[in-house]
C-alpha cells in the first residue's frame, strides 16, 4: 500500500471536519461574514487530518488556531467540538513528548478560553448560541467562569484520557505478543539444541561401538598373523572370535540406531562389562581384572553409561597401549562405582603419542566424550599420564542409585 493510501481515512475525517465548518459558515447568516471564521475551520481540518500520522504537528496546529482565534476575536462554532478528535489523537498515538505537552495543554488551553469568554466580546449578539448560553449562566446568578472551565476540562481531558488508555491497552497486547514471539523462538531453539545433542549423542555412541569392535577386530586380526600354520585350530578360533566380535559389534549398532526412533536398547548387552574384558583378551591382550565391593543393579541409563566408557577406555588401551603389558582393570563399589583403566605406553614419545582429548580420536569423540557422557548423569572423568613407571590411567566416577 502507498503513503498516499496511508493517509486517505485521515484526510476523509479532514474533508468532513472542512465541510462541517464550511456548511456552518453558510448557514449562519450574521457571523458568516465575520473575518477568520475561513481559516479557522481549514485549520481544524489540518490538524484533524494530522492528529493520527503527525500527532505532535496536529498539536501545534491546534495551537494556532486557538491563538488565531483568541487573537482575532471570531465567535466560537459548534464544529470547533473537533479539538477532541485532537486531544484524543495525541495521547493514543503521539510520541511521550507529545503525550506530555498534550496533557498540560488542555488546563492552560482551558484557562485561556475562560479568560477569553470573560470578556465582553458577545455585547449585543444576541443571536449568539454562546452569548445565549453565557446569559442563561449570568442569570442563573452562579459562578459561570468555574463552570465553564470545568465542562472544557472534562471535555478534553475524557477523550484525551481514553486515548492514553487504549494506547496501554495496544502497548501490553504487543509486549504480550512479543513475547509469544520470544517464547516461540526460545522454544525452537531448545528444539534445535536438542536435536543436535542427539546427533551428538549418537555420533558417540557409533563412535565407541565401532571404534571398540575395529580395534578388538585389528587386534585379533595382527595377532593372527604369528600363528603356526601348524596350528590351525588356534586360527580357527581366532577367525571365530572375528566374527563373534563383529556380529556383536553390529548389533550394538542396530541399538543405538534403534534408540533414535524411540525403540530402547536391550540393558542386559549394556551391563555386561565382563563381555568387554572378555573381548580384549581374546584379541589377545592381557587384562588384568580386580573389583572391589558388591556389585549393584544400575538403572539402564547408568548401565549404558558404565558400558560405554569402559568400552571407550578399552579401545584406548588397545589403540595406545603395550602389547607385552597388561591392561589392569578395577571396579569399585563403594560409594560410586569407580572404572579405572591402566595400560603401560611406550617410553619413547615417537612411538606413542600422549593420549589426549584432541589427539585420542582425529573425529573429537574420545576422551571428550566420555566426558560428557559422564556430565549427563552427574558422573565426572579424570585422565593422568605418569612417568615411571609410563602409564596411563582414565579413572571413571558413575553415580549409583537404585535401579
Amino acid at each position: 500500500m502507498t503513503d498516499w493510501r496511508h493517509w486517505l481515512p485521515d484526510a476523509c475525517v479532514g474533508a468532513a471536519v472542512l465541510i462541517a465548518g464550511l456548511l456552518q459558515i453558510h448557514g449562519d447568516s450574521y457571523f458568516g461574514l465575520e473575518p477568520g471564521r475561513l481559516a479557522i475551520v481549514t485549520g481544524l481540518a489540518i490538524a484533524v487530518g494530522l492528529c493520527r500520522r503527525a500527532p505532535g504537528a496536529a498539536l501545534l496546529t491546534a495551537w494556532l488556531v486557538g491563538l488565531a482565534h483568541v487573537s482575532s476575536g471570531t465567535t466560537l462554532m459548534p464544529v470547533e467540538i473537533v479539538f477532541v478528535i485532537v486531544a484524543f489523537g495525541c495521547a493514543r498515538w503521539g510520541s511521550a513528548a507529545t503525550v506530555w505537552l498534550s496533557g498540560l495543554s488542555i488546563p492552560l488551553s482551558a484557562a485561556i478560553a475562560v479568560w477569553w469568554l470573560g470578556r465582553d466580546l458577545f455585547a449585543g449578539l444576541e443571536g449568539s448560541t454562546m452569548t445565549v448560553f453565557i446569559d442563561l449562566l449570568r442569570r442563573a446568578g452562579g459562578p459561570w467562569q468555574p463552570t465553564v472551565m470545568v465542562i472544557m476540562l472534562l471535555a478534553l481531558v475524557a477523550p484525551w484520557l481514553a486515548g492514553l488508555a487504549l494506547r496501554f491497552v495496544d502497548r501490553a497486547r504487543r509486549s504480550q505478543a512479543s513475547q509469544v514471539v520470544a517464547e516461540a523462538e526460545r522454544d525452537q531453539a531448545e528444539e534445535v539444541a536438542r536435536l543436535r545433542e542427539q546427533q551428538a549423542q549418537l555420533a558417540r555412541d557409533v563412535h565407541d561401538v565401532v571404534g571398540h569392535s575395529l580395534a578388538v577386530i585389528l587386534a585379533q586380526a595382527e595377532s593372527a598373523q604369528y600363528l603356526p600354520d601348524t596350528d590351525p585350530d588356534r586360527l580357527r578360533q581366532t577367525m571365530d572370535n572375528i566374527a563373534t566380535t563383529a556380529r556383536a559389534s553390529l548389533e550394538d549398532v542396530r541399538q543405538v540406531l534403534a534408540s533414535t526412533t524411540g525403540a530402547t536398547a536391550a540393558p542386559a548387552r549394556h551391563a555386561d562389562l565382563d563381555s568387554l574384558i572378555e573381548g580384549v583378551r581374546a584379541s589377545g591382550h592381557e587384562v588384568e581384572v580386580t573389583e572391589v565391593g558388591l556389585a549393584q543393579p544400575l538403572p539402564p541409563d547408568l548401565e549404558v553409561v558404565a558400558f560405554r566408557v569402559l568400552q571407550e577406555m578399552l579401545t584406548n588401551a588397545i589403540k595406545h597401549g603395550r602389547r607385552d603389558q597388561p591392561v589392569r582393570v578395577e571396579r569399585h563399589w563403594e560409594g560410586d562405582l569407580r572404572i579405572e583403566v591402566s595400560n603401560a605406553v611406550a617410553t619413547d614419545r615417537e612411538e606413542t603419542q600422549p593420549l589426549t582429548a584432541s589427539s585420542s580420536d582425529t573425529g573429537g569423540q574420545g576422551i571428550e566424550g566420555m566426558r560428557r557422557r559422564l556430565e549427563s548423569v552427574g558422573g565426572r572423568l579424570d585422565t593422568r599420564r605418569r612417568l615411571d613407571p609410563p602409564t596411563f590411567t582414565a579413572t571413571a566416577w558413575v553415580p549409583v542409585r537404585p535401579a
